[in-house]
């Protein structure tokens, strides 16, 4: 009995046309992958971006902060000065809410709450030259009313502009040991 088998081999042609198969599929595949990749890649750098963006402050206090006692010896402003931080883009005031507060009191309030005086340039703006938008160079001083009676001797206050685009700006600092009548204080 003898065992007799038919085998055809691959010839080179079909070998050739089979690693061609593979190697269409296989580039097919990778482009896929790859433009996948780029995609997600993209998304993510403008999701970072964007965090960024709005995570960072837009402005910094400049200068010192100042309270102001009336004849009771009560505060009866804080004054600060802000600027446009390196790099932060303009940013429109009008839109700010303010907070102030301290360990057991807490106060929002408006834009029409607060009174601005703009520097720009060198020059004093007011009136019908005031601006709107904090820009590259521009110096704002902001004067918020004490009304809300968040600042008391000894004790941390804090106040804070919140932009509507952007990380709110938090200003926190120790009232003075004791506030006397009609004075000017400094405060850290």
């Amino acid at each position: 009995m003898s065992l007799k088998r038919k085998e055809d081999g691959f010839t080179g042609l079909e070998a050739a046309i089979v690693l061609i198969a593979f190697i269409v599929v296989a580039a097919v595949f990778s482009y896929v992958m790859l433009g996948a990749g780029f995609f997600t890649t993209q998304k993510s750098q403008e999701t970072v971006f964007g965090a960024v963006g709005t995570a960072t402050a837009n402005m910094e206090v400049t200068g010192p902060v100042i309270v102001t006692t009336g004849d009771g010896g009560a505060v009866e402003s804080i004054t600060f000065t802000v600027v446009l931080a390196a790099g932060g883009a303009p940013m429109d005031t009008s839109k700010f809410t303010y907070i102030a507060s301290n360990e057991s009191a807490y106060f929002e309030f408006g834009n029409a709450d607060v009174t601005k005086t703009w520097y720009s340039e060198g020059e004093q703006l007011s009136g019908s030259n005031a601006k709107t938008f904090l820009e590259r160079g521009d110096v704002l001083d902001i004067i918020v009313p004490s009304e809300y009676n968040v600042v008391a001797a000894n004790k941390p206050f804090t106040i804070e502009v919140k932009p509507p685009v952007g990380a709110s700006l938090s200003i926190k600092r120790y009232a003075p040991l004791s506030l006397a009548a009609n004075k000017i204080y400094e405060v850290y």
